[in-house]
């Protein structure tokens, strides 16, 4: 760790634990053409990543005392496409399920969409219009366990409909678990008959929570609050309250990043400190 003063977005060094051998291991399969380890601690490129999830800040607005953008854009980039974000996220989770006496993977999971406003430069061949929702942007889809752990993610443009959302996110259930382990899927009434089909096809149950209809404005539904409770977590990062992302693979990524953060805090009861003060 540098001698600069540390953010309230960086690693402490029990939080750093949890993921250096991860980092490290990726390190020694990727050393560069030199043979050196690089000029940057890796540990310093994480906390780069986790500022800029918590302060939403461009690339070239990251403080000068952290690692610089071209450097943290190189690693925020080639853990995205080797998978390396979401094996940290996965044994995260898996230690917190553990602490909670559960088992690695849940056996229900629960599916719910969000649709966010797209920021300006974001491709639009890969953004559309949610005209239920009226908004322009793309739609994030999540599916949770019942600690609101996330399983899977999966970003598409706005216009995509609930069923592509929820296809997708059945397959990156079944590709995220071990075989035969989630059961079932709880998912509310924007999701049809295409997504209960697929689910019996991947050997998952998908069952509609209804709304009462005596209700007015939002309220919480059993069982499925705790997917509403994690979209609240996310929106705690402000990189996650509106897409910035060029393409959706670098937004789902982001999802990994922010709440690996959460469940880092969870496994050393460190607390995560709000930006609404602000």
């Amino acid at each position: 760790m540098s001698d600069r003063q540390p953010y309230k977005s960086d690693l402490s060094d029990e939080r750093w634990v949890l993921i250096e051998p991860v980092i490290t291991a990726w390190k020694a399969r990727h050393p560069s053409v030199s043979g050196h380890q690089g000029n940057y601690d890796m540990r310093e490129i994480v906390n780069a990543l986790l500022y800029q999830s918590r302060t939403g800040c461009q690339w070239d607005y990251l403080p000068h005392d952290l690692p610089p953008p071209g450097a943290v854009k190189y690693y925020f980039y080639k853990w995205r496409d080797d998978g390396t974000d979401q094996t940290i996220h996965d044994l995260l989770r898996w230690q917190v399920r553990e602490k909670k006496g559960r088992s690695a993977d849940p056996s229900l999971v629960v599916l719910d969409t969000q649709s966010l406003h797209a920021a300006a430069g974001v491709p639009t061949d890969t953004t559309g219009r949610d005209a239920a929702k009226k908004v322009p942007g793309r739609k994030r889809g999540l599916a949770v366990d019942v600690l609101g752990l996330v399983i899977a993610v999966v970003v598409l443009a706005a216009s995509a409909h609930d069923n592509a959302a929820g296809i997708a996110l059945l397959d990156g259930v079944v590709a995220g678990t071990e075989p035969g382990t989630v059961k079932k899927a709880l998912v509310d009434q924007g999701f049809k008959t295409a997504v209960a089909d697929h689910g019996a096809k991947v050997g998952i149950e998908v069952e509609v929570v209804k709304r009462n209809p005596g209700d007015s404005g939002f309220v919480p539904q059993p069982k499925r609050w705790v997917v509403e409770q994690t979209n609240g977590i996310l929106m705690l990062h402000r990189r996650l309250v509106r897409d910035y992302e060029h393409r959706p693979a670098s937004a789902e990524s982001r999802v990994y990043w922010a709440i690996s953060d959460r469940m880092s805090r969870m496994l050393t009861a460190t607390s995560t400190p709000t930006w609404r003060g602000a």
